[in-house]
């Protein structure tokens, strides 16, 4: 069946970097564009980053460009999450969901497959 195990997270203080990985199996991984997400305590899902397979373009939510850089390698289907500059507002628990190719990836929570998450904690 269809894994996605994220892993990378951990306690960092606030300036600190992290990169946190999606190890995928059970699916042919170029075929999917992978997405990351974030929930912090008490609030919605937030996606914060994609990437499509097809052509490696990148999308970024807002509040995290220019610190957050995502990157995949298809041939260790594995997808990452370079996370610069952490601030405090960045702890949650992220995670990595997968769609088919053939639908663009976007920052909403329309994907078909999802892992379990990892914590990322910023804090002095």
């Amino acid at each position: 069946q269809v894994q996605l195990v994220e892993s990378g997270g951990g306690l960092v203080q606030p300036g600190g970097s992290l990169r946190l990985s999606c190890a995928a199996s059970g699916l042919t991984f170029n075929w999917y564009n992978i997405g990351w997400f974030r929930q912090a305590p008490g609030k919605e899902r937030q996606g914060v980053s994609c990437i499509n397979s097809r052509d490696g373009s990148t999308y970024y939510a807002d509040s995290v460009k220019g610190r957050f850089t995502i990157s995949r390698d298809n041939g260790r289907n594995t997808a990452y999450l370079q996370i610069d500059s952490l601030k405090p507002e960045d702890t949650a628990v992220y995670y990595c969901a997968a769609r088919p190719a053939f639908r663009i990836c976007v920052l909403s929570a329309d994907y078909n497959y999802w892992g379990q998450g990892t914590q990322v904690t910023v804090s002095s």
